[in-house]
């Protein structure tokens, strides 16, 4: 709906990240339980820092000048870069590999409770699928309204330093890029339950 209207500001203020194998469709079914939603592929990351998703898109644009005038007279799109970037705060046999690129946690042979991640010795291509959900509750009426984000292939293209210290807990601090699927598909999609979208 146009003009000013606050029932359609959105704070979110509790969200969570889940990862599932390369081109896994965001669920479209919204129950009571984000679990059982979700519970198709996907893998809970758990605990993100309170700074919660930093949502990035830039597309990058080539002017198009001509010698009649100083101004472009048009632009050619060169390049769009879509990414999240987060930090987890929970190491397991799903977040450390991710972080680190690939490969898998390995029980030790021999050693009870005792567990080895082996990273490579060069990158290797990790290509995953990433969705997001928060839930947000309208000012007008204090209807919930949930939002989901899906990345059906991209991968790690930056992870932070960890920092391993006293006062504070270790972070797998992540960006995600989203790549380009053969078929043309969407790069990434919304999927909202959210009555502010219905047509007036």
């Amino acid at each position: 709906m146009a003009g000013t209207n606050s029932s359609e500001i959105r704070i979110a203020g509790v969200g969570r990240l889940y990862v599932a194998a390369a081109d896994t469709k965001v669920p479209t079914t919204f129950s009571t339980d984000p679990s059982t939603d979700w519970a198709t592929g996907w893998k809970n990351l758990g605990f993100t820092n309170g700074e919660g998703v930093t949502f990035s898109k830039k597309d990058k644009l080539e002017p198009v000048d001509v010698w009649q005038a100083v101004s472009p007279v048009h632009f050619v799109y060169s390049d769009r870069d879509l990414t999240l970037k987060f930090s987890l705060l929970q190491f397991n046999e799903d977040t450390l590999p991710f972080f680190m690129g690939g490969g898998q946690v390995d029980a030790v042979t021999g050693s009870t409770g005792v567990y080895k991640y082996d990273i490579a010795d060069r990158p290797y291509a990790d290509v995953r699928a990433l969705g997001l959900e928060f839930t947000d509750v309208r000012a007008s009426d204090g209807t919930a309204v949930t939002y989901r984000f899906g990345i059906p292939r991209g991968q790690v293209t930056a992870a932070d330093d960890i920092k391993l210290a006293r006062k504070s807990p270790a972070q797998l601090g992540i960006t995600f890029t989203a790549m380009a699927a053969t078929d043309g598909s969407a790069l990434a999609s919304f999927v909202m339950k959210d009555a502010a979208y219905a047509a007036s």
